[in-house]
Protein backbone atom coordinates (compact mmCIF):
# COMPACT_ATOMS: atom_id res chain seq x y z
CA UNK A 1 0.00 0.00 0.00
CA UNK A 2 1.22 3.29 -1.07
CA UNK A 3 -0.69 5.03 0.85
CA UNK A 4 0.85 6.96 3.68
CA UNK A 5 -1.46 6.43 7.26
CA UNK A 6 -1.85 8.63 10.07
CA UNK A 7 -0.24 7.43 13.30
CA UNK A 8 -3.62 5.67 13.83
CA UNK A 9 -3.00 3.73 11.00
CA UNK A 10 -6.24 5.78 9.20
CA UNK A 11 -6.52 7.65 6.01
CA UNK A 12 -8.62 10.12 4.22
CA UNK A 13 -11.82 8.11 2.46
CA UNK A 14 -11.37 10.35 -0.78
CA UNK A 15 -7.68 9.63 -0.86
CA UNK A 16 -8.38 5.91 -0.38
CA UNK A 17 -11.03 6.08 -3.14
CA UNK A 18 -8.86 7.42 -5.44
CA UNK A 19 -5.80 4.99 -4.92
CA UNK A 20 -8.29 1.85 -5.32
CA UNK A 21 -9.17 2.89 -8.73
CA UNK A 22 -12.79 4.48 -8.35
CA UNK A 23 -11.87 7.61 -9.81
CA UNK A 24 -10.22 11.08 -9.47
CA UNK A 25 -9.92 12.56 -5.95
CA UNK A 26 -12.31 15.15 -7.63
CA UNK A 27 -14.53 12.85 -8.26
CA UNK A 28 -14.80 10.86 -5.43
CA UNK A 29 -15.53 13.82 -3.25
CA UNK A 30 -18.71 14.18 -5.62
CA UNK A 31 -19.43 10.80 -4.99
CA UNK A 32 -19.37 11.37 -1.06
CA UNK A 33 -21.43 14.24 -1.35
CA UNK A 34 -24.07 12.63 -3.43
CA UNK A 35 -24.12 10.11 -0.48
CA UNK A 36 -22.91 7.25 -2.95
CA UNK A 37 -20.46 5.95 -0.29
CA UNK A 38 -20.81 4.32 2.70
CA UNK A 39 -18.59 2.72 5.32
CA UNK A 40 -19.71 -0.33 7.11
CA UNK A 41 -22.91 0.38 6.37
CA UNK A 42 -23.28 4.08 7.10
CA UNK A 43 -23.20 7.09 4.50
CA UNK A 44 -20.26 9.08 4.44
CA UNK A 45 -20.63 12.38 3.70
CA UNK A 46 -18.13 14.44 5.31
CA UNK A 47 -14.98 15.18 2.96
CA UNK A 48 -11.97 14.49 5.15
CA UNK A 49 -13.36 11.29 7.38
CA UNK A 50 -10.60 8.91 7.95
CA UNK A 51 -10.82 4.92 7.83
CA UNK A 52 -8.99 2.21 8.37
CA UNK A 53 -8.25 0.75 4.60
CA UNK A 54 -7.45 -2.69 5.88
CA UNK A 55 -11.18 -2.86 7.61
CA UNK A 56 -13.46 -0.88 6.24
CA UNK A 57 -16.22 -2.02 3.90
CA UNK A 58 -16.44 0.23 1.85
CA UNK A 59 -19.55 0.91 -0.79
CA UNK A 60 -19.18 3.53 -3.58
CA UNK A 61 -22.98 3.35 -5.65
CA UNK A 62 -23.86 -0.22 -3.91
CA UNK A 63 -20.24 -1.67 -5.17
CA UNK A 64 -17.77 -3.12 -2.65
CA UNK A 65 -14.40 -1.41 -2.56
CA UNK A 66 -12.02 -4.23 -1.33
CA UNK A 67 -9.72 -3.35 1.48
CA UNK A 68 -6.15 -2.73 0.17
CA UNK A 69 -3.46 -5.22 1.32
CA UNK A 70 -0.74 -7.10 0.10
CA UNK A 71 -2.50 -10.63 -0.17
CA UNK A 72 -3.05 -12.11 -3.72
CA UNK A 73 -6.57 -13.79 -4.33
CA UNK A 74 -6.16 -16.27 -7.48
CA UNK A 75 -8.75 -18.07 -9.60
CA UNK A 76 -7.24 -21.96 -10.00
CA UNK A 77 -9.03 -24.39 -12.90
CA UNK A 78 -7.93 -27.52 -10.92
CA UNK A 79 -7.39 -30.84 -13.53
CA UNK A 80 -8.77 -33.88 -12.72
CA UNK A 81 -5.90 -36.21 -10.75
CA UNK A 82 -4.35 -33.22 -8.96
CA UNK A 83 -4.98 -33.82 -5.03
CA UNK A 84 -6.30 -30.20 -3.34
CA UNK A 85 -2.97 -30.16 -0.92
CA UNK A 86 0.06 -27.90 -0.95
CA UNK A 87 2.41 -31.00 -0.75
CA UNK A 88 2.25 -34.52 -0.51
CA UNK A 89 3.29 -37.57 1.07
CA UNK A 90 2.94 -39.59 -1.98
CA UNK A 91 4.37 -37.87 -4.45
CA UNK A 92 1.21 -37.02 -6.04
CA UNK A 93 0.81 -33.98 -8.78
CA UNK A 94 -0.41 -31.24 -6.04
CA UNK A 95 -1.74 -27.51 -6.33
CA UNK A 96 1.71 -26.39 -5.83
CA UNK A 97 2.52 -27.84 -9.18
CA UNK A 98 0.35 -25.68 -10.52
CA UNK A 99 1.35 -22.62 -9.60
CA UNK A 100 5.32 -23.29 -8.60
CA UNK A 101 6.11 -19.35 -10.78
CA UNK A 102 4.65 -18.07 -7.36
CA UNK A 103 6.54 -16.70 -4.93
CA UNK A 104 4.07 -16.71 -2.12
CA UNK A 105 3.32 -19.69 0.32
CA UNK A 106 -0.02 -19.96 -1.18
CA UNK A 107 -3.14 -21.73 0.87
CA UNK A 108 -6.30 -23.33 -0.78
CA UNK A 109 -9.87 -22.26 -0.22
CA UNK A 110 -11.43 -25.97 0.71
CA UNK A 111 -11.11 -28.66 -1.70
CA UNK A 112 -12.12 -30.97 -4.39
CA UNK A 113 -11.54 -34.57 -4.88
CA UNK A 114 -9.35 -35.59 -6.67
CA UNK A 115 -11.27 -37.02 -9.43
CA UNK A 116 -12.89 -33.87 -9.22
CA UNK A 117 -12.27 -30.83 -11.57
CA UNK A 118 -13.25 -26.97 -11.37
CA UNK A 119 -13.02 -23.69 -9.70
CA UNK A 120 -10.53 -23.43 -6.45
CA UNK A 121 -9.43 -20.15 -4.41
CA UNK A 122 -5.67 -19.86 -3.45
CA UNK A 123 -4.45 -17.18 -1.77
CA UNK A 124 -1.97 -15.70 0.75
CA UNK A 125 -4.35 -14.51 3.24
CA UNK A 126 -4.80 -17.42 5.76
CA UNK A 127 -7.75 -15.54 7.42
CA UNK A 128 -8.97 -15.09 4.16
CA UNK A 129 -9.29 -18.46 3.61
CA UNK A 130 -10.82 -19.80 6.63
CA UNK A 131 -13.63 -17.19 6.18
CA UNK A 132 -14.22 -18.53 2.44
CA UNK A 133 -14.32 -21.90 3.77
CA UNK A 134 -16.55 -22.23 6.80
CA UNK A 135 -20.16 -22.71 6.27
CA UNK A 136 -21.55 -20.60 7.87
CA UNK A 137 -20.67 -17.62 5.53
CA UNK A 138 -22.84 -19.87 2.77
CA UNK A 139 -21.06 -18.70 -0.16
CA UNK A 140 -22.87 -20.46 -3.48
CA UNK A 141 -20.86 -23.09 -5.03
CA UNK A 142 -22.09 -24.51 -8.68
CA UNK A 143 -21.19 -28.13 -10.14
CA UNK A 144 -22.28 -29.77 -12.89
CA UNK A 145 -22.04 -33.09 -12.91
CA UNK A 146 -22.36 -36.01 -15.76
CA UNK A 147 -24.71 -38.84 -14.05
CA UNK A 148 -26.15 -42.63 -14.52
CA UNK A 149 -29.45 -42.87 -16.53
CA UNK A 150 -32.34 -40.35 -17.05
CA UNK A 151 -33.50 -37.97 -14.05
CA UNK A 152 -36.96 -37.66 -14.45
CA UNK A 153 -38.60 -33.97 -12.99
CA UNK A 154 -39.28 -35.94 -9.46
CA UNK A 155 -35.73 -36.40 -8.50
CA UNK A 156 -34.91 -32.74 -9.32
CA UNK A 157 -38.43 -32.12 -6.75
CA UNK A 158 -36.81 -34.37 -4.25
CA UNK A 159 -33.21 -32.84 -4.38
CA UNK A 160 -35.08 -29.20 -3.89
CA UNK A 161 -37.05 -30.43 -0.83
CA UNK A 162 -33.64 -31.58 0.58
CA UNK A 163 -31.75 -35.07 0.99
CA UNK A 164 -31.05 -36.64 4.39
CA UNK A 165 -27.22 -38.02 4.51
CA UNK A 166 -25.61 -40.25 6.93
CA UNK A 167 -24.14 -37.02 7.96
CA UNK A 168 -27.02 -34.74 7.59
CA UNK A 169 -29.35 -33.32 5.26
CA UNK A 170 -28.18 -31.54 2.17
CA UNK A 171 -30.13 -28.44 1.15
CA UNK A 172 -29.70 -27.59 -2.67
CA UNK A 173 -30.66 -23.80 -3.18
CA UNK A 174 -31.30 -24.69 -7.30
CA UNK A 175 -31.39 -27.28 -9.92
CA UNK A 176 -31.22 -27.96 -13.44
CA UNK A 177 -31.17 -31.37 -15.29
CA UNK A 178 -30.34 -31.51 -19.38
CA UNK A 179 -30.27 -34.98 -21.25
CA UNK A 180 -26.99 -36.22 -21.71
CA UNK A 181 -25.32 -38.87 -23.87
CA UNK A 182 -27.10 -42.04 -24.27
CA UNK A 183 -28.46 -43.22 -20.50
CA UNK A 184 -26.52 -40.39 -19.32
CA UNK A 185 -27.94 -36.70 -17.54
CA UNK A 186 -26.56 -33.64 -16.91
CA UNK A 187 -27.30 -32.06 -13.38
CA UNK A 188 -26.13 -28.58 -12.34
CA UNK A 189 -26.50 -27.84 -9.11
CA UNK A 190 -26.26 -24.80 -6.67
CA UNK A 191 -25.40 -25.81 -2.95
CA UNK A 192 -23.46 -23.68 -0.54
CA UNK A 193 -21.52 -27.15 1.25
CA UNK A 194 -18.27 -28.14 1.45
CA UNK A 195 -18.46 -31.41 2.65
CA UNK A 196 -16.18 -34.70 1.55
CA UNK A 197 -17.63 -35.90 -1.40
CA UNK A 198 -21.73 -33.89 -0.73
CA UNK A 199 -22.32 -33.73 -4.59
CA UNK A 200 -21.04 -37.35 -5.36
CA UNK A 201 -23.07 -38.82 -2.12
CA UNK A 202 -26.06 -36.79 -2.87
CA UNK A 203 -26.84 -37.85 -5.96
CA UNK A 204 -25.78 -41.49 -5.45
CA UNK A 205 -28.56 -40.80 -2.59
CA UNK A 206 -30.93 -40.23 -5.40
CA UNK A 207 -30.02 -43.04 -7.34
CA UNK A 208 -27.70 -40.99 -10.30
CA UNK A 209 -24.03 -42.33 -9.14
CA UNK A 210 -21.57 -39.45 -10.34
CA UNK A 211 -19.36 -40.04 -13.65
CA UNK A 212 -17.59 -36.66 -14.02
CA UNK A 213 -17.96 -33.96 -11.59
CA UNK A 214 -17.08 -29.92 -11.75
CA UNK A 215 -17.30 -27.27 -10.24
CA UNK A 216 -17.64 -24.03 -12.47
CA UNK A 217 -18.77 -21.19 -9.96
CA UNK A 218 -17.87 -20.05 -6.54
CA UNK A 219 -19.96 -17.23 -5.09
CA UNK A 220 -19.92 -14.43 -8.23
CA UNK A 221 -16.20 -16.19 -9.40
CA UNK A 222 -16.81 -18.06 -12.66
CA UNK A 223 -14.26 -20.91 -14.38
CA UNK A 224 -14.50 -18.46 -17.66
CA UNK A 225 -11.84 -19.04 -20.19
CA UNK A 226 -9.55 -20.45 -18.23
CA UNK A 227 -8.44 -24.11 -19.64
CA UNK A 228 -7.60 -27.14 -16.87
CA UNK A 229 -3.88 -25.90 -14.87
CA UNK A 230 -4.22 -22.41 -15.80
CA UNK A 231 -4.65 -19.22 -12.53
CA UNK A 232 -5.41 -15.74 -12.84
CA UNK A 233 -5.64 -13.13 -10.19
CA UNK A 234 -9.33 -11.94 -8.90
CA UNK A 235 -10.04 -8.49 -10.42
CA UNK A 236 -10.96 -5.81 -7.67
CA UNK A 237 -14.18 -5.88 -8.36
CA UNK A 238 -14.81 -9.92 -8.16
CA UNK A 239 -12.91 -9.44 -4.84
CA UNK A 240 -15.85 -6.94 -3.53
CA UNK A 241 -18.09 -9.14 -4.91
CA UNK A 242 -17.10 -11.86 -2.91
CA UNK A 243 -16.62 -10.59 0.24
CA UNK A 244 -20.16 -8.87 -0.17
CA UNK A 245 -21.14 -12.75 -1.03
CA UNK A 246 -19.55 -14.05 2.66
CA UNK A 247 -21.19 -11.27 4.06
Amino acid sequence: MDIEPDEDGLVRLQKLLARSGVASRRRCEELMLAGEVTVDGEVVTRLGTKVDPRTAAVHVSGKRLPPLSEHVYLVLHKPTGVVSTMSDPQGRRTLSDLVADRPERLFHVGRLDTDTSGLLLLTNDGDFAQRMAHPSYEVEKTYVAEVEGQVYPNVKKRLLAGVELEDGPVEVRRAKIKQGAPGRSIVELVIHEGRNRIVRRLLEEVGHPVLQLARTRFGPLHLGGLKPGESRELSADELGQLLDAAG
